[in-house]
């Protein structure tokens, strides 16, 4: 009788982590029950996804070196440069909406995480080649696919930490997750200052070539490790009955895709934040160097590491505000923070300028997480399109950096006034939580106050209180 009463007490979430193992492609019209994971439940997953979200931030972050670095190495100026940024990033716009959002519906998120790190992979691998015919249109389509790669594995993670566990921990759930991403953003501008680039001829890109070598390695690896690893799949059926489940508090309803203009207005807003914060770390260096003349490359690197730590700082700060504060609040706050100091950095002369772009960098950290969330809240069956909408506006960091180093260009260099490309989209994305603030308040709220999906059944579980195993007990104790 007591294996029978553990049966019944075994959640819909244990059993859709069970059942997940034994699929290769997904009916994602079919209820799994993924939709009700508990906290407990939810943790080996979500760590594992969170290893993907530091090894993007790596990429990204060594991305911002390199751009300073091939200037030099290349012989090429600021404006073409941010070719980099045009290659990786443009392939977010391609990605999401076409091949990646397919291989997360058709074949879940566990196959996603695969092909996007192989695709990673065979772009690291590329960069050995790139780099012995010293082509920099090389580089950049290496890049392409590497951006191929992590724009699959964004499609699939971050809606993936968004909806695995208590819809209630949505927002801090992906801060804190992507909290590691920024780690890795500091990490690669040290290696960069300390080992890739120190004592290296300005000319040599041997370096870089060993670099990619090693990280295409290590995502085979990973690709293997994801193949065995316990992921359950949160299909759109399961965002919907979730959605229902919490209707009576949230006041949900099932609009078509076209009237979800939450869902819209984010992506436009998401589109202008990541372009601005892609142009701010991107030309970084040649910010330090222009307010601080004489300083070298090293230097201006290291610079970025620490203005890389306070975005990691601000993102685990954030997770934990996000504990006691709504996270529409939390939101509101820190992109105020984002374009006060970003009209600063403009005009702010040597360390003060230095100083204002570390403080945009802080209040950076926690924007994207927070409008992809807020965004794809209430979207039901939906989501998993949403989210590929979302994470395609990361494309926002192919236009940003390329305009505001011709605008640099133009100037004579004067990469500090060409600030104001990002500043405007600062601006915009700062109208998105005026938006939520005002009218989507209620809603927003209540996900977080009186949704209890995920909760209620650990303490069920946990106190031998489930109504429905109990009902099942009495029936069989009666035959």
């Amino acid at each position: 009788m007591s294996s029978l009463r553990n049966g019944s007490v075994a959640s819909a979430g244990a059993q859709a982590i069970a059942n997940d193992r034994k699929r290769f492609a997904i009916d994602d019209h079919a209820v799994t029950g993924a939709g009700e994971i508990t906290l407990k439940q939810s943790i080996l997953p979500v760590s594992l996804v969170t290893v993907l979200f530091f090894m993007w931030g790596f990429a990204y972050g060594l991305l911002d070196v390199l751009n300073a670095h091939f200037q030099v190495t290349l012989s090429i100026s600021q404006g073409q440069s941010g070719g980099l940024q045009g290659a990786y990033f443009g392939a977010y716009f391609i990605g999401p909406l076409t091949y990646s959002g397919w291989i997360v519906r058709k074949f879940g998120y566990r196959w996603a995480f695969i092909v996007g790190l192989c695709i990673y992979g065979v772009g690291a691998l590329m960069f050995w080649p790139s780099g012995v015919k010293r082509s920099f249109v090389g580089f950049c389509g290496s890049m392409f696919i590497v951006g191929s790669g992590l724009s699959t594995l964004e499609a699939a993670a971050n809606p993936f930490i968004a909806t695995c566990g208590p819809p209630r921990y949505s927002e801090l759930r992906l801060t804190l997750a992507q909290s590691f991403q920024a780690i890795g953003t500091v990490v690669a501008p040290v290696l960069a200052s300390q080992v890739i680039f120190r004592n290296v001829d300005d000319t040599s890109l041997k370096s870089v070539q060993w670099v990619y070598l090693g990280i295409a390695i290590f995502v085979f690896l990973l690709a293997m490790v994801f193949f065995f690893a316990p992921i359950p799949e949160v299909t759109d059926a399961d965002m919907a009955s979730q959605a229902q489940k919490s209707a009576q508090d949230t006041d949900f309803e099932d609009k078509p895709l076209h009237q979800q203009y939450t869902l819209f207005y984010g992506v436009i807003a998401q589109f202008c934040y990541v372009g601005a914060q892609v142009a701010y770390a991107g030309y970084f260096i040649n910010f330090v160097s222009w307010v601080n003349p004489g300083t070298t490359h090293a230097t201006a690197a290291n610079l970025l590491a620490g203005a890389q730590g306070c975005f990691a700082v601000g993102r685990f700060f954030a997770s934990g505000l996000l504990k006691f504060t709504k996270p529409r609040l939390v939101l509101m706050a820190f992109i105020s923070g984002v374009t006060i100091f970003a009209a600063m950095a403009i005009g702010a002369p040597g360390n003060a300028g230095v100083a204002a772009i570390f403080l945009v960098l802080f209040f950076e950290s926690c924007i994207f997480p927070l409008i992809f969330t807020l965004s794809l809240r209430g979207l039901g069956r939906h989501s998993k399109r949403g989210a590929s909408f979302i994470v395609a506006a990361v494309s926002g960091g192919a236009l940003f950096p390329p305009v505001l180093g011709a605008v640099a260009d133009a100037l004579g260099g004067n990469t500090q006034h060409a600030f104001f490309i990002p500043l405007i989209g600062f601006v915009i994305a700062f109208t998105f939580p005026v938006y939520l603030n005002l009218f989507k308040r209620k809603t927003l709220d209540a996900w977080t106050d009186k949704v209890k999906i995920g909760e209620e059944q650990v303490k069920d579980v946990e106190s031998g209180e489930d109504k429905k195993a109990g009902q099942n007990v009495e029936t069989v104790e009666r035959l």
